[in-house]
């Protein structure tokens, strides 16, 4: 059973890999791949109920993941809808490409710390379109993006999933996981840029701004408001997260039923026919519902191979094998370029226990670093590369050739700074 689960997780991730040679897309592949995976491990099984109940408590988690995606593109197209990004933009006045990527990283690093990597990935990739024209341009600034978010996110608990799984467990509190990880997650950033600097050159071509498809010309006032508001309930879900203990989904959910009903009185006196573009039913139809199936896809397959004990004995297997906790913990952080990290984590949380490793140990905040920043080597490896992958139509081995090597030199820096720093400090 765990051959041929193994199998089909390979042939699926191969295709979807191979989506363009193929001509098959890659959100097809990946529903088949977590459909036959679950399949054939209830067939393999006579505990069919147990499946049953695994597979539903899954679904529940990665409901949460979808409805939270759904959500944030929602506001965001709705944001850009009253021309919201164009505020932004206006007072982006930087048109050389290499002090544009190095402002575009560092608002990104801290943005991600604060709010999400995949929250924030979306927002910028949307600023992204208004600032660059050119599509290959936009594919090096998209991916200093990932790797923005993915490192901006390591360093604070709210601020990529894996984190904030630690964070709950027990495993890492607030304040030491900011402080030990923050320079090791510059650093991660600090390399790509000082390297991707030397491929740019000139100037940047932007995109024209919009032109109203109806009558209906927006006030800058309406345009802040929607602006605003928008970048409140984004920052404002980690809070609601915090102080209800809520999934974070509720909080993006409930955000996005706040900024609906702003905007149904904001325009209900306009006609109906030229309020049509501006409504939240409008910026539903615009979002590719194919990355979120996408998503729903690879996570099932995922955790069909999380349930059958797949990952866990993947993880014992590594752990005798390699016996250094440097090498392991770097280890699950490149696997997790292949392998979402998600499950990775919570099979090393099982594995290691409070009492022997208690909260805040090396092995805690190692993780932390190496499972944030490890998604960023492959487009697929992260939320963040899948949200970016399904906006901008990202060719995977494209990714592989442009940006890949740049992401997996800035893992390394900042995994080897971890290390010296606690060694020489700690």
């Amino acid at each position: 059973m765990t051959l041929l689960l193994l199998a089909l997780f390979g042939i699926g991730y191969a295709a979807i890999i191979f989506e363009n040679n193929i001509k098959i897309n890659k959100t097809a592949t990946a529903i088949i791949t977590g459909v036959l995976c679950w399949t054939f491990y209830i067939l393999s099984t006579s505990n069919k109920s147990g499946v049953n109940s695994a597979l539903l408590s899954h679904l529940g988690d990665i409901s949460g993941i979808l409805f939270f995606l759904l959500g944030a593109m929602t506001i965001v197209e709705l944001v850009d809808a009253h021309d919201g990004f164009e505020i932004i933009t206006s007072f982006i006045f930087q048109s050389n490409k290499r002090k544009l990527i190095w402002t575009i990283g560092f608002i990104t690093f801290f943005m991600s710390a604060a709010l999400d990597n995949l929250t924030t990935t979306i927002v910028m990739v949307s600023l992204l379109r208004k600032l660059i024209h050119n599509k290959d341009d936009r594919l090096h600034f998209t991916g200093i993006v990932i790797i923005a978010a993915n490192s901006g996110g390591a360093w604070t608990p709210i601020g990529d999933v894996t984190t904030t799984m630690l964070w709950i467990g027990g495993q890492i509190s607030s304040v030491n996981i900011m402080q030990k990880l923050f320079v090791p997650s510059l650093v991660c950033l600090l390399l790509p840029l000082i390297l991707v600097s030397f491929r740019l050159k000139g100037k940047v071509e932007r995109n024209q701004l919009k032109t109203n498809t109806t009558p209906i010309i927006l006030s800058t006032k309406k345009q802040k408001t929607i602006l605003i508001i928008g970048v409140l309930i984004l920052i404002s879900v980690p809070v609601f997260k915090t102080y209800t203990h809520l999934p974070p989904f509720m909080g993006m959910l409930l955000g996005l039923g706040i900024i609906w009903v702003v905007t149904e009185i904001m325009h209900k006196r306009t006609d109906h026919e030229d309020k049509r573009h501006l409504t939240l039913a409008s910026a539903l139809h615009k979002i590719d519902i194919s990355s979120i199936l996408f998503f729903l896809g690879i996570l099932m397959a995922i955790a069909a191979l999380e349930t059958s004990g797949i990952l866990a004995n993947m993880a014992l297997w590594i752990t005798t094998v390699l016996g250094n906790f440097n090498v392991i913990i770097m280890s699950i952080g490149l696997s997790s370029a292949i392998i979402d990290n998600v499950p990775l984590v919570a099979a090393t949380q099982g594995m290691y226990n409070l009492i022997q490793y208690p909260m805040d140990s090396y092995i805690w905040e190692f993780l932390a670093y190496c499972a944030g920043t490890g998604g960023s080597i492959l487009i697929i490896g992260s939320a963040a590369g899948v949200a970016a992958m399904g906006m901008e139509r990202i060719n995977f081995f494209l990714y592989v050739k442009k940006i890949s090597w740049l992401a997996l030199l800035g893992y390394f820096a900042g995994a080897f700074t971890y290390i010296l720093i606690e060694k020489v400090f700690y």
